[in-house]
């Protein structure tokens, strides 16, 4: 597990601030701090003349990170890692539904720093792909909305995968959304059950699935690339060859349709014993909705699976999807054949309550 946060030493901020770590002094910009003195762990910046001084290991690569640093906590959060592929900006932690397998469980209170997360996007590497996520980043809409359409005439390379319960698109977003640009936003939106009291059970909130089918229709209408995501549960993996039905034949539009193992932390932990499908030793209901959606012509990947977790016929659509800062091996995956292009395990899985079906491939 990659730490996200590096140990500070006390910096003079008021404000939360977005500082660029440079390893040389060509072309810095006003967000950036330069590396001046290595001894031991301990860095030694220079930023705009003070001292910013953090302590990582030498094998930590930081060069073009990008970090906030926020008044009185002890620690850095690295927001952009330059040698990574998985990062992601949380915008909040609040949100409207109380899902059964919520790995961020929602909080009540918000901290506004969109235009610190908009400064961060700004400063990532060229062509980054960077994730969005909360709680419910669209319940800051109109400010989410203003970043990404500001991000997409200043840094144009830039790409963005935004999680969202679908909940709060309505016409009138139509004209912004296609300003974004229809190719520099990927909508991951979570669909459960075709059976709408289903879906509402799952994500405890009533009304959630006609509304999600409101907002389906709308970025339809505008344009925007929609990743459809289903956690599989013991509540629905029986549900899940007419799921793919309904999205065969009413959301042919999607990019693609991202089945989902469950990660064990959050609600998902507290409710693992009642919600956990092992497809392990049971994988016949995501068959049947792989081979169903895939004669509709939808493009379905698995995420969350290891490899040794699927049947062989299968495996080619599971690419290894867990965050590198969250992801594991166990220790019988140390002769995998499979290893280099597995995901692993989320670090917080525990293989005594987990899959019992796994073998070698």
């Amino acid at each position: 597990m990659i730490d996200l946060r590096i140990p500070i030493q006390p910096f003079p901020v008021v404000e939360p601030l977005i500082v660029r770590l440079r390893e040389d002094t060509a072309d810095h910009g006003p967000h950036d701090a330069i590396l001046i003195g290595v001894e031991g762990i301990r860095r030694q910046y220079d930023y705009q003349g003070f001292s910013l001084e953090l302590d990582a290991s030498m094998e930590t690569k930081l060069s073009n990170d990008v970090i906030m640093i926020v008044p009185g906590q002890a620690s850095a959060r690295r927001l952009i890692r330059a040698d990574s592929k998985h990062n992601t900006l949380l915008v909040t932690e609040q949100c409207d539904q109380l899902c059964v397998m919520c790995s961020q469980p929602p909080k009540k209170h918000h901290v506004d720093l969109m235009r610190e997360l908009q400064i961060a996007a700004s400063l990532a590497p060229h062509d980054a792909y960077i994730g969005i996520s909360g709680g419910e980043p669209l319940l800051h809409k109109k400010k989410l909305l203003a970043m990404l359409c500001e991000l997409a005439s200043s840094r144009p390379d830039l790409t963005f995968h935004v999680l969202t319960n679908g909940q709060h698109f309505d016409k009138d977003d139509i004209p912004l959304l296609r300003e974004i640009g229809l190719d520099r936003v990927l909508w991951g939106i979570p669909l459960y059950a075709a059976d709408r009291e289903m879906h509402d059970d799952i994500v405890k909130k009533p009304g959630a699935f006609d509304r999600l089918l409101e907002s389906f229709n709308i970025l339809y209408r505008a344009g925007s690339s929609i990743e459809l995501r289903t956690v599989v549960l013991a509540q629905n993996s029986e549900e899940l060859a007419n799921l793919s039905s309904f999205i065969g034949s009413f959301l042919p539009f999607v990019e693609r349709w991202a089945i989902m193992q469950l990660e064990s932390i959050g609600y998902g932990r507290m409710n693992w014993d009642t919600i956990f499908k092992d497809t392990s030793v049971d994988f016949e209901g995501v068959a049947r909705a792989i081979n169903i959606g895939t004669t509709k012509g939808v493009r379905v990947q698995l995420y969350n699976f290891p490899l040794c977790s699927i049947p062989a016929g299968y495996r080619d659509l599971a690419p290894a999807t867990i965050s590198d800062w969250k992801n594991k091996f166990e220790s019988f995956c140390t002769d995998c054949a499979g290893r280099a292009r597995c995901g692993g395990f989320f670090e917080w899985y525990d293989h005594k309550k987990g899959f019992k079906g796994l073998g070698p491939i």
